[in-house]
C-alpha cells in the first residue's frame, strides 16, 4: 500500500507525517510516530520522555502498515477526529488538561482578526467583561 504526507495537529502544531491511509486508518512507521509526535514504542509500553503508557493489546496498535493514529489517541485518552482522503488528523487535548481548564474557569487564550482584519487576543481583555458571539456555516 502506497504512503502519503497526512497533516497531524498535536497539542496545537502541525506536523506532516508518511502514512498509510485506508478508509478506515491513518498508520504511521513507528519511526515517523517517534520523530513527528514523540512517542517511541517500548518494552513497557508507548513512550514519551519519561511518560510511559501501558500497551495491552500491541496487536491493535500496530500493524504491517504501522502505528494506527486512533489507537494510538485511544491509549492516551484523547479524542482523535481524522480524514484520510483529505490527509488529515487531529490528536485532542487529554482528560486531564481540559478538566484542570474546566476547574479553573479560565478560558484558553486565542487570537482572531476583527471586521477590519486586526488581531485581538483574549489575554488582551483578561479582568473585563466581553461579550464574545461565534457563529459556524455548518
Amino acid at each position: 500500500m502506497a504512503t502519503r504526507s497526512v497533516t497531524v495537529i498535536d497539542e496545537g502544531r502541525r506536523v506532516q507525517l508518511d502514512a498509510t491511509v485506508t478508509d478506515d486508518s491513518i498508520r504511521v512507521s513507528p519511526v515517523a510516530l517517534a520523530a513527528g509526535l514523540g512517542w517511541e514504542l517500548k518494552a513497557e509500553g508507548l513512550c514519551r520522555d519519561a511518560i510511559c503508557v501501558p500497551v495491552r493489546d500491541r496487536t491493535k496498535l500496530v500493524g504491517p502498515d504501522g502505528v494506527d493514529l486512533a489507537e494510538l489517541a485511544r491509549l492516551l485518552d484523547r479524542p482523535f477526529a481524522a480524514e484520510g482522503a483529505a490527509g488529515l488528523a487531529a490528536i485532542g487535548t487529554g482528560a486531564d488538561v481540559r478538566e484542570a481548564r474546566m476547574t479553573s474557569l479560565e478560558a484558553p487564550d486565542f487570537t482572531l482578526p476583527d471586521l477590519g482584519g486586526m488581531l485581538h487576543s483574549l489575554s488582551d481583555h483578561r479582568g473585563k467583561k466581553r461579550l464574545l458571539i461565534a457563529w459556524a456555516s455548518w
